[in-house]
């Protein structure tokens, strides 16, 4: 329970736990030394300057008290006082309680002690910070005893905490400059990675620690063999493409020199049904999404024209909502693809679609949704898996595909950094489609 409260408090990235590590010991330390810093000079240092100063007291006391009459104390006294270096009144003006300023730490070290020595303390004044007067009642009268405070609190006891102040700000900010310049190369390797995920190929050598750098290392040799094995697919599957292709058109020759009968046109309908499987697995295995450059564009008028270009197109789409601002890095054709399989979806299996935008400071999202039947819930994960046709799907008088629609732009979601959601639609009642992009 109070790891998961302590938990709320603690930094989040690794430039505050790092530096949380490094101030805290520094902090820590000072704070202890500190304490024992104060209870040194404000406590034992005055106790013992306080006591010696008592003596000096006690023996003008003794003196006074052991002379017959007031003439001869006051003359003990102006002999003894200069020696100890006190300026001792006698007698004095009656005066009654203690003064001192409420920072003065050592002050109350200072009363205690002498109050504890003199009994017959009337009053301690240290309202002046450079002066102690000390009046007490004597068999003479009142006795008034002025010196500097200097001999009973240690001079400029602050120079020691002002020091440790600024040689702990001075190390802190000299370590903090070192844990940046360690802490950069983890945040370019970082960022490199997640540029990468979002299909974003951007230049990056190893440097800093040998851990960053074998850390670093392992990280190209890892995105080179991604790309060497997409660049080995994209080439197997441009031969198999060639190599279908080929008979497909013998084929399709073929039957264009039969007579239009009913076992012809059976035929064609499953070549071209052929061919359009063959065209969107290619175009499906190749990611055409991932060759594009991503570039800063504006997604308000491109939703606005994806539904012009559909609603040309003859399906009945509006432009719902658009909330937010701004330009994001996002690969144009990909988006539009991902945009119009969704549509083309939403409308196949709907009367209408409407196609809305929200813009935030770290996402573009596209929603798209429908008043079709929808998916089960339970059925959705399923429905984003290549080559995967639900029942409703099925139907050859919808026109249905061969079940690469949601898989391309779930792939493309990723390639953004984002992902695609599937849901109810409360507005229209039927499917809503997420398409969330990284900004």
């Amino acid at each position: 329970m109070l790891s998961q409260w302590l938990k709320q408090f603690m930094p989040r990235g690794l430039y505050g736990r790092a530096a949380l590590i490094l101030i805290l010991p520094i902090v820590t330390i000072q704070l202890v030394v500190s304490i024992a810093f104060i209870q040194r000079y404000y406590e034992d240092v005055t106790r013992q300057m306080t006591e010696n100063l008592i003596q000096d007291i006690r023996l003008v006391v003794n003196r006074a008290e052991a002379a017959p009459d007031l003439a001869a104390a006051q003359a003990e006294i102006a002999g003894l006082a200069p020696t100890l270096e006190l300026a001792v009144t006698l007698p004095a003006a009656a005066r009654s309680g203690d003064e001192r300023v409420f920072y003065d730490l050592s002050g109350r070290i200072v009363i205690a002690s002498l109050r504890l020595a003199f009994p017959e303390v009337r009053a301690v004044d240290l309202a002046d910070l450079r002066t102690v007067r000390i009046t007490m009642v004597t068999g003479k009268g009142d006795l008034q005893v002025d010196l500097p405070r200097r001999r009973v609190s240690a001079s400029n006891p602050h120079q020691l905490l002002v020091l440790m102040l600024l040689t702990g700000l001075l190390m802190t900010a000299i370590a903090y400059a070192f844990l940046r310049n360690q802490l950069r190369p983890i945040r370019r390797l970082a960022a490199a990675a997640e540029a990468f995920g979002k299909g974003r190929v951007t230049v990056y050598r190893p440097v800093g620690a040998l851990e960053v750098r074998a850390a670093g290392n392992a990280f190209l040799d890892m995105r080179s063999r991604i790309e060497r094995q997409m660049e080995q697919r994209t080439l197997l599957l441009s031969g198999v493409s060639h190599d279908l292709r080929t008979p497909l058109t013998r084929l399709k020759l073929g039957l264009s020199m039969l007579e239009d009968d009913a076992e012809a046109r059976a035929l064609r309908r499953d070549v071209a049904e052929m061919e359009e499987l063959l065209n969107s697995f290619l175009s499906f295995i190749r990611e055409d999404a991932r060759e594009e450059e991503a570039q800063l564009i504006d997604p308000v008028p491109l939703a606005r024209s994806i539904v012009e270009d559909a609603r040309r197109g003859g399906q009945n789409v509006l432009l719902g909502a658009v909330e937010g601002g701004g330009k994001a890095r996002l690969r144009e054709t990909a988006v539009r693809r991902a945009l119009a399989n969704l549509i083309g979806n939403a409308v196949r299996y709907g009367t209408r679609a409407e196609l809305s935008l929200a813009i935030s400071d770290r996402a573009v999202r596209f929603t798209v949704e429908d008043d079709g039947p929808g998916i089960d819930k339970d059925r959705r994960e399923e429905a984003m898996q290549p080559f995967t046709r639900l029942d409703s799907a099925r139907d050859p008088n919808r026109g249905g595909g061969v079940g690469l629609g949601l898989a391309i732009t779930a792939d493309i979601a990723r390639s953004h950094g984002g992902s695609l959601r599937l849901g109810d639609s409360q507005k229209l009642g039927g499917l809503r489609a997420d398409l969330v992009l990284a900004r």
